[in-house]
């Protein structure tokens, strides 16, 4: 993909930015639940001083290979053993963003030989990010994932300072095509078809409104925001969408009353793009939120589905073009066909939520054959933009059969991309303003 170039003013963006993870109070790594505390600390039967409480045994830690720098833990590498480490934007077990990543990480101890995993979560952008950042690489690690856009720059800066230590970005833009580079998946796939469905309960219920969740006004969010419309057109062509923009990646609290202003607001359908159950939660009966990040949050009866993340082949793939030392640092963009992203109820061993298994078959029939052609490799994220698509502004974003380009849907000309069609545009049927861009 070819690099752009993005305006000092995107800095300003970014250090409120969390990458597609919210930012939450920093707390140490040893501070977890203790079966899924990273495998440097120690079991409790093993701490020297068994009477004490785990977190007040340092000569534990010391011992272990676990260091305090600053307010986060940094855990030791093992010997034999090649060392993966994994920053978190927010609490390992979220519901959401980072819980996924994690889930991601157990899957890599459990099927890739001789590694060992580890990772500090709740880590803050800026200085904090380059610290901990720069921690596991003194300590040794071969590879770190850092799962925040908002840890780009602190990511580009350890890479440069740590040539023999792999660093891949989520959702970035930048690399530097030896040691450090940027992981993305196509989302929008999924969110098309998460709005066909939305669209579909909306029309079934008399009721042709629906509301969005918006995080940030950067272009991963208002390119799903719009996958998830065009989806909803293609079900209930009279259907609308309302915007809501909470300015956070993790926050129960404000993700819910956005929830529930556009419920009361009318809307039947709320979509998230933010990492709680929220909409699910919020939803009052006779209407459905969709969930997002993490295949294991739609367990509300009013959840109609979840857009998931599979990261676990992707990050053991990396992992072993690492320890061959055929990895190289670029930008990766993965489709549906990389089992990476899953649409709940409707992937190999999910049965449909209720308020889904009723939907009229011809819709369910759209969604089935569509999220097959995914799978297959025949249908990707410039299927779903392909024109013909107009802005809500009556403008011709695509003519007939036209669609974008990567660097369309990852950039903002105000921003500096040298993107064409960029992705700064609602489609027609979204009711909201453009989000003002600083």
């Amino acid at each position: 993909m070819k690099r752009f170039v993005w305006l000092a003013v995107l800095g300003l963006i970014m250090a409120l930015l969390a990458g597609c993870g919210g930012a939450a109070p920093a707390q140490p790594a040893a501070e977890q639940p203790k079966a899924e505390a990273p495998a440097a600390e120690q079991p409790k039967e093993e701490a020297p001083a068994a009477e004490q409480p785990k977190e007040e045994a340092p000569a534990a830690a010391e011992e272990a290979g676990t260091t305090t720098e600053g307010k986060y833990q940094i855990p030791a590498i093992e010997d034999g053993k090649y060392n993966v480490a994994f920053v978190y934007v927010g609490p390992h077990d979220d519901g959401g963003w980072t819980q996924a990543h994690d889930v991601g990480r157990m899957y890599v101890e459990q099927n890739v030989e001789s590694v060992h995993t580890a990772y500090v979560e709740n880590v803050a952008e800026g200085a904090d990010a380059e610290q901990v950042i720069r921690s596991l690489a003194r300590k040794g690690f071969d590879v770190i994932f850092t799962t925040s856009f908002g840890y780009m720059d602190a990511s580009e800066i350890v890479a440069d300072e740590f040539p023999d230590v792999d660093i891949i970005h989520l959702t970035g833009f930048k690399a530097n095509g030896a040691n450090f580079g940027n992981l993305m998946g196509a989302m929008e796939d999924i969110k098309f078809l998460a709005g066909m469905l939305a669209g579909s309960r909306a029309k079934m219920d008399g009721n042709p409104k629906l509301g969005y969740i918006a995080t940030f006004p950067i272009p991963e969010e208002l390119r799903l925001g719009n996958a998830f419309a065009l989806g909803v057109q293609k079900t209930c062509p009279e259907c609308t969408v309302d915007v809501r923009w909470i300015f956070t990646w993790h926050d129960p609290i404000v993700e819910k009353e956005a929830a529930s202003s556009l419920f009361d607001g009318g809307a039947q359908v709320v979509m998230t793009g933010a990492d709680t159950p929220a909409p699910a939660e919020a939803a009052p009966e006779g209407k459905w939120g969709i969930t997002y990040d993490y295949s294991g949050n739609c367990t509300n009866p009013k959840c109609l589905t979840s857009m998931y993340w599979n990261w676990g082949p992707e990050y053991a793939r990396i992992i072993e073009a690492s320890r061959e030392g055929t990895w190289k640092g670029g930008w990766e963009y993965f489709d549906a066909d990389s089992g990476a992203l899953g649409l709940y109820g409707f992937m190999e061993g999910e049965k449909m939520q209720p308020g889904v298994a009723e939907l009229p078959a011809e819709d369910l029939t759209l969604v089935k054959d569509t999220l097959d052609k995914m799978l297959k490799g025949e249908f990707t994220r410039f299927d779903v933009f392909k024109g013909p698509i107009k802005d809500n502004q009556g403008n011709v974003v695509l003519e007939d059969g036209v669609s974008l380009e990567q660097l369309d849907l990852d950039g903002f000309k105000q921003f500096g991309s040298e993107c064409k069609t960029c992705m700064y545009w609602w489609n027609e049927n979204i009711t909201a303003e453009l989000p003002e861009l600083q």
